[in-house]
């Protein structure tokens, strides 16, 4: 960050604001352009592929659902003894 100025005009402080608002503007630029790098379509182009992509998300769902199912499994105690102080 930029340290404190001493500005004696307000043309000082014009040059200033106008500073600072081309480097805000440039930030915006930068920041859209990786948002919008964030969300590309990607074609899969064969039905290899598409169903490759399928079953890994099959197997991440699955994955998923086990650990919750787990964790519920061995922490029910811990989590009704909280609900139990709350009341």
């Amino acid at each position: 960050m930029d340290k404190t100025n001493d500005y004696r005009t307000l043309e000082e402080i014009r040059q200033r604001k106008s500073e600072l608002r081309r480097q805000i503007d440039r930030d915006n630029e930068h920041i859209g352009r990786l948002w919008s790098s964030l969300f590309v379509k990607r074609n899969e182009s064969t039905t290899g592929q598409f169903v490759s992509g399928l079953l890994a998300n099959s197997a991440m769902m699955i994955d998923a659902f086990l650990l919750v199912r787990k964790l519920r499994r061995d922490y029910s105690g811990v989590i009704n003894s909280l609900r139990k102080k709350r009341s």
